[in-house]
């Protein structure tokens, strides 16, 4: 897979504008641990095209001052201090089962085309091959925000199969960001929604275990200048690229 194209934008650079392109001004936005690259989208979108998204976050900092010095956890302290106001994690939750929170950043480790989410185990729950962290807020956020966007750094048929060896979650699925292309949850299974220029249909299909269906073949937008140059100034360190 090709990591970068002309204009230098890499895969990683790729993503993150695809991450931020998806919010609107005025949304109320959360991101979870580990979580750097939509934290980088969320600050992104806020620098361009949507100065009023309030940015949530698991140590309950809204709209933290900067992101430049973020702990390689991204729930750290940086985005508590010198921000707006104090959200503690477990009120993300009332607002996001009020129906008051319009996005929710989260992951998984598999995901089917019924857009189920497991983030359990591999193999049998009884006898897993791997235990894996488990649903944490995800189990709760996915279901209820508005519109759950997943985004996952590996793209493969052991992320993508045909059916989760455990359903932790399911629910409002709206996009799924990945390094190749971007997944739509649409009348009750995924589809291809776009493929990012460093990739191919046929890389797509062949890293995905399901079907791929798609409507038409469309390729996710390049950065532009303006986006390339507010992440130089907003992620001086690269933190969307871990």
């Amino acid at each position: 897979m090709k990591t970068s194209i002309d204009n230098n934008a890499r895969v990683s650079d790729i993503m993150t504008c695809a991450l931020s392109r998806l919010l609107k001004d005025g949304e109320n936005v959360f991101h979870g641990v580990s979580s750097h690259m939509p934290m980088v989208a969320i600050a992104l979108a806020k620098a361009t095209h949507g100065p009023n998204i309030v940015h949530l976050n698991i140590p309950g900092g809204v709209n933290p001052k900067s992101i430049k010095d973020a702990e390689y956890s991204s729930a750290g302290q940086e985005l508590f201090k010198g921000s707006e106001a104090v959200l503690p994690l477990s009120e993300v939750f009332d607002l996001s089962m009020r129906g008051k929170l319009d996005v929710a950043f989260l992951s998984g480790v598999q995901f089917d085309v019924s857009g189920n989410v497991n983030a359990s185990v591999i193999g049998d729950y009884n006898k897993p091959k791997v235990r894996l962290p488990g649903g944490a807020g995800s189990a709760v956020l996915i279901p209820t925000a508005k519109k759950a966007i997943i985004w996952r750094t590996k793209h493969d048929k052991r992320t993508f199969v045909e059916k989760v060896d455990f359903v932790t979650t399911r629910g409002n699925l709206w996009k799924i960001v990945t390094p190749l292309c971007v997944f739509e949850f649409k009348n009750g299974s995924l589809k291809l929604d776009s493929i990012h220029p460093t990739s191919s249909l046929e890389e797509v299909i062949e890293n995905t275990e399901f079907k791929v269906v798609y409507d038409e073949v469309k390729y996710t937008p390049m950065p532009s200048e303006e986006e390339l140059k507010a992440l130089k100034r907003i992620d001086p360190y690269d933190l969307r690229s871990k």
